[in-house]
């Protein structure tokens, strides 16, 4: 029941076509042991869901190890697998990943540990470890070495205005993509039939209980070993979590599943670019695309989240699309024959499976034929099967009277369509996630930031980030209380959220669960009792205290930071505590305990730093972030704010993005290179910065694209997430 298809005699068809290819291949082992390991995590209550090309198998969808019905979107097996292959197959899997441990576990005490390991990653040197180590090789102090390393906003060339001297980059330069250690690949393992350690050298991990390969993944595809990738996802965690906190608090238990689909709300939601904290969808490239490509069904989103990858970038495909999309330009199919194939993406192709459906329909290909052309034209050694192939795809073309100019046109589509398509069956996987993350949010913003929390760190935006989000939709945030937090977020009522004794610096989850035994077995009574039934350091009491997590015993802030230093601790002389109320001490101003939350737990409940110098920028004729949406576009204006990402994504042609956050929401600036170059040392250091520049508005999308940029001394600690 599981395989849905209109013509179940296509289904039972497609079905043993793909058997009989896995029986040939002598994969049906490789299948049933990653339904054996699908199965185990969800015996336990583990979400996963398997991704990638996978899911244009539907023996994988039947087997549970998808959520793709590929019959129904007409996926290519052979994107998958074919008999022309001689590589192993490649299933991915995605599991919570909080809990992948327990399934990577599992498969070492199935299948014993001299039989199991995990695959090696090698990792090669980037702009700012060469610089780095040759910094130190050349005799350079840490401080220099550090200083250089972090100027550097690159994460794939040496940028033209590095500042470390040219003996250095010299070097750093030969050293870019050399080998500089081996790591683990995130997921992938190797079974062996006799003693691994007889097949390569292994070592163990630093982690308990790990076995580590010594080879990376490549070398271990090119000797035949058989690889399954268990990855961690760490959205998984957070619907998981989300779907425990509303069966805790509402009693309504909702699974994958369950969620209703095709929910107009959750789409009047993204269209709006409200999609802060869901997956995929969430950074700023896809809240500027969202509003003009108006998803309105679930494969709209599988569109969105394919057409913002470098590859759809660099391929040209993004611009005709959305003008495809919003009526600015004629949809054209090349040739009537290919309409069936490109329709779903408005004639223009984004995907793999389209690649191989083209030369499938007007070239004559098999699909095994398809996806060797595929694969060769992606290949730098691929030109002698390229031009094998070319000849058949010509006289294909030929037969549909397909000839001259048109066949060249299209092949010529081909050729540089296969270096940037994006697979739909991992679109199609991830775009599930995106609608269960978005419905969550849409139905439950706390119960989401609380889960949200709970699985840091992840996703494009900060705590504090996703915190002033869900404030602006109705949401109350409580700071960590002794008396009342657990040890991770969670809710007091549906609509607030209660932070955890985790999120306090210098609290690990051990010395939480510590707090909340303790409590549980009596109250505390004071400060003294906490330290003295918990073993707290000091320098934890402190950032409890500065974090406000003893406010219930009505004592201030600055009381609570001086009888942090005095209370007794498990290495002091018992009966040293000062039981002495503190001395009378100034109370903390709004903006001090603004700041003084954003130190202990880099979060600010009640509040947003910008929010306490609104008055100074109005005087200033400075315009906050919500101001943008409605005033008269083209013109110049100041706009002030904390910078909480710097981007420069390798196909922008040296343009920097910067989001700006004040107490209203956010703002994408765009910064082009000779403006960074003049303002470099501001916009690269500074917190808090005031923008002038032209604003910009297309389709409910707002930009400013700077022209100056000035500090704006904060006085409160920030850190923003820069050239990920």
């Amino acid at each position: 029941d599981r395989l849905y298809a209109d013509n179940r005699d296509e289904a039972e068809h497609r079905l043993q076509k793909e058997l009989a290819v896995i029986e040939e291949k002598d994969f049906p082992g490789y299948f049933l042991i990653v339904h054996d390991i699908v199965a185990f995590a969800k015996s336990r209550g583990i979400l996963c869901q398997g991704r990638g090309s996978a899911a244009n198998s539907a023996v994988c969808y039947a087997l549970g190890i998808t959520a793709v019905d590929s019959i129904l979107y007409d996926l290519p097996f052979e994107r998958f697998l074919s008999a022309t292959r001689d590589e192993e197959p490649d299933i991915d899997v995605d599991f919570d990943s909080d809990r992948r441990e327990e399934v990577i576990q599992w498969v070492y005490e199935t299948y014993g540990r001299h039989n199991a390991a995990q695959v090696a990653n090698v990792i090669s040197y980037r702009p700012r470890s060469a610089v780095r180590d040759m910094a130190k090789a050349l005799g350079y102090s840490v401080g220099q070495q550090d200083a250089w390393s972090k100027s550097i906003d690159s994460w794939h060339g040496m940028p033209d205005d590095a500042e470390a001297p040219p003996q250095v980059l010299d070097l750093a330069n030969q050293l870019l993509k050399a080998p500089r250690h081996l790591g683990i690949h995130s997921g992938g393992m190797v079974l062996t039939e006799r003693p691994v350690g007889e097949v390569v050298p292994i070592e163990r991990g630093r982690m308990d209980n790990r076995t580590v390969l010594q080879w990376d993944k490549d070398d271990c595809a090119w000797m035949g070993l058989v690889k399954f990738d268990l990855l961690g996802l760490g959205m998984l965690g957070a619907i998981q979590h989300t779907f425990d906190l509303v069966a805790e608090h509402t009693g309504v238990r909702w699974e994958l599943a369950t969620i209703p689909k095709e929910e107009p709300a959750v789409y009047d939601m993204l269209c709006k670019a409200d999609s802060i904290g869901v997956f995929q969808v969430e950074s700023r490239a896809q809240i500027g695309t969202l509003p003009r490509l108006k998803p309105r069904k679930f494969y709209d989103l599988v569109t969105e989240i394919a057409l913002i990858r470098p590859g759809p970038i660099q391929g040209g495909a993004v611009h005709p699309y959305i003008r495809r999309r919003t009526g600015a330009e004629d949809i054209d199919y090349i040739h009537p024959a290919l309409q069936p194939v490109l329709e779903r993406t408005l004639g223009v192709p984004l995907f793999q499976e389209q690649l191989m459906q083209i030369a499938m329909t007007v070239g004559n290909c098999t699909g095994a034929e398809a996806d060797l052309l595929r694969r060769a034209m992606g290949s730098k050694r691929g030109v002698e099967k390229i031009e094998r192939l070319e000849s058949k795809l010509y006289a294909g073309m030929a037969e549909h009277g397909i000839t001259g100019e048109l066949a060249d046109s299209i092949y010529a589509r081909i050729q540089a369509f296969a270096n940037f398509g994006f697979a739909e069956s991992h679109a199609i996987s991830f775009a599930l996630l995106v609608y269960a993350s978005s419905w969550l949010k849409l139905h439950y913003p706390a119960a989401f930031l609380a889960a949200l929390l709970r699985s840091q760190p992840m996703g494009f935006y900060s705590p504090q980030s996703l915190v002033g989000d869900a404030r602006r939709h109705g949401v109350e945030i409580r700071r960590p209380c002794i008396e009342f937090s657990g040890t991770w977020a969670d809710l007091e009522g549906i609509d607030v959220v209660r932070l955890g004794l985790t999120e306090v610096r210098g609290i690990g989850e051990a010395d939480a669960e510590r707090i909340v035994a303790a409590r549980d077995e009596s109250p505390f009574t004071d400060m003294i009792d906490v330290a003295r039934r918990t073993g707290l350091t000091v320098a934890q009491m402190e950032s409890l205290a500065t974090a406000g997590a003893f406010d219930s015993f009505g004592i201030t802030r600055r009381q609570a930071l001086w009888n942090a230093g005095y209370t007794d601790a498990v290495d002091r002389l018992a009966g040293t505590a000062v039981s002495a109320p503190p001395p009378t001490l100034p109370g903390m101003n709004d903006m001090e305990l603004t700041a003084a939350d954003l130190w202990a737990t880099h979060i600010s409940p009640d509040g947003h730093p910008m929010g306490f110098l609104r008055a100074r920028l109005i005087e200033q004729g400075i315009l906050s972030v919500a101001d943008t949406e409605t005033h008269e576009a083209n013109r110049r204006i100041k706009v002030a704010g904390l910078i909480t990402h710097r981007q420069r994504p390798s196909t922008a042609g040296g343009v920097t993005f910067l989001n700006l956050e004040d107490e209203t929401g956010m703002l994408n600036v765009v910064v082009f290179g000779a403006v960074w170059q003049r303002h470099r040392r501001v916009a690269r250091n500074a917190a808090g910065v005031i923008i002038r520049g032209r604003l910009e508005r297309q389709d409910e999308v707002v930009n400013l694209v700077a022209e100056t940029i000035e500090a704006l001394p904060i006085p409160v600690r920030h850190k923003s997430r820069d050239f990920r």
